[in-house]
């Protein structure tokens, strides 16, 4: 039976939710690098990390983060003042890193012309984007919108330089996660289309004055580490069988803009080896231990969860505690820190005594 306080209640989360749905963004808003939703970010525990550093490490000038993911660890240590390297596998974050840390210069005025250009287009013509993603993962109009943008990126390649460019399409992506109608990842969209937010993209607020000795890369962080050195190395690998590269594929898809084929009820790129992690198969073990031998400077910080065999599927590690640790003391002494931390799963799994572990290793072999 519906009574009238049943249809109060109707009425005022149908309000709330057309408030939702049309709050207007700020004009003096700024995109900062936190403003996503990723799998494992680490932003919640930013000040975790820099306390054991802090505490525990000596002279820190240079840090790399090899697993950047978000690159929330790296805006961390280059707020500090740190010489900062950051890579990832992934081309859309490697976009991100040009972004916030590159040091190439760059004309703000024109940045912020064009974003608002985009921002006013209103495109009307059928594109990449929406033939196969429109009404699914995104309003057929956010859909066409930014199919119309990237492509306008793209024919601007000549007239802006590539950190312009990787700024414009990072922008991009930052507001495609805001409209996207997915749980803050691409491996499925959810069957009700109810993000209808209008796309808005934001001037990324950046501060070349911190960027003057970053690097930037987009390749394997194995391969990586035996070209760079840094005194604090911190890694965050992904542990379990969730590939990022799937994760992340239409966010990929849109920064590489090859305009690939897609497949399946996700959309998927049907090739998507060359964003395909060893750490995310039964090779993990393996890739960790060439990893850890080949690195280069004082002090090697390893972030790491005690899920083991807590979750269901996926979610559960292929490298074990034991086997870091082990593997860890091979080029020194090791200290473990933790802290309490709710974990993701997928599903309503409900999972006890959840923490993320530091292990800190000082290097003396």
């Amino acid at each position: 039976m519906w009574t009238e306080q049943h249809i109060e209640e109707i009425d005022s989360n149908i309000k709330r939710k057309e408030e939702q749905l049309s709050l207007p963004v700020e004009i003096n808003q700024r995109l900062q690098i936190k403003n996503r939703r990723y799998l494992g970010s680490k932003y919640k525990l930013l000040e975790f990390i820099w306390k054991v550093v802090e505490q525990n490490c000596e002279d820190i000038k240079s840090v790399a983060d090899i697993f950047g993911g978000t690159g929330v660890v790296a805006d961390r240590f280059n707020r500090a003042g740190k010489e900062i390297i950051v890579n990832d596998i992934l081309y859309s974050n490697y976009l991100a890193y040009l972004t916030w840390f590159s040091s190439e210069s760059i004309d703000q005025d024109k940045i912020e012309k064009l974003i608002s250009m985009f921002n006013n287009s209103e495109p009307q013509e059928e594109n990449y984007v929406s033939k196969n993603f429109g009404g699914t993962y995104f309003s057929e109009y956010n859909a066409m919108k930014i199919g119309y943008i990237r492509e306008q990126i793209e024919m601007l390649s000549e007239e802006i330089n590539y950190r312009e460019k990787a700024i414009l399409i990072t922008s991009l992506l930052y507001a495609m996660d805001k409209v996207a109608n997915t749980v803050g990842h691409y491996d499925a969209y959810r069957r009700k289309l109810d993000s209808l937010r209008e796309i808005k993209l934001l001037v990324p607020d950046v501060n070349d004055k911190l960027n003057r000795e970053n690097r930037v890369f987009n390749m394997d962080a194995n391969e990586l580490v035996r070209e760079i050195s840094a005194d604090l190395v911190y890694i965050d690998t992904p542990y379990n069988s969730r590939q990022y590269g799937d994760a992340y594929h239409l966010l990929e898809n849109i920064a590489e803009w090859q305009e690939p084929e897609v497949s399946g009820v996700a959309k998927k790129m049907i090739n998507r080896s060359h964003i395909k992690s060893d750490y995310c198969t039964m090779k993990a073990t393996k890739a960790f231990e060439d990893l850890i031998t080949n690195i280069n400077g004082k002090y090697i910080l390893v972030s790491y969860n005690n899920m083991a065999q807590k979750g269901v599927g996926r979610s559960n590690a292929k490298i074990s505690a034991e086997e870091i640790i082990e593997i860890l003391e091979t080029r020194g002494k090791v200290k473990t820190f933790d802290t309490d931390f709710q974990v993701y799963t997928t599903g309503k799994t409900k999972i006890e005594d959840h923490k993320e572990i530091l292990y800190l290793c000082e290097i003396s072999r």
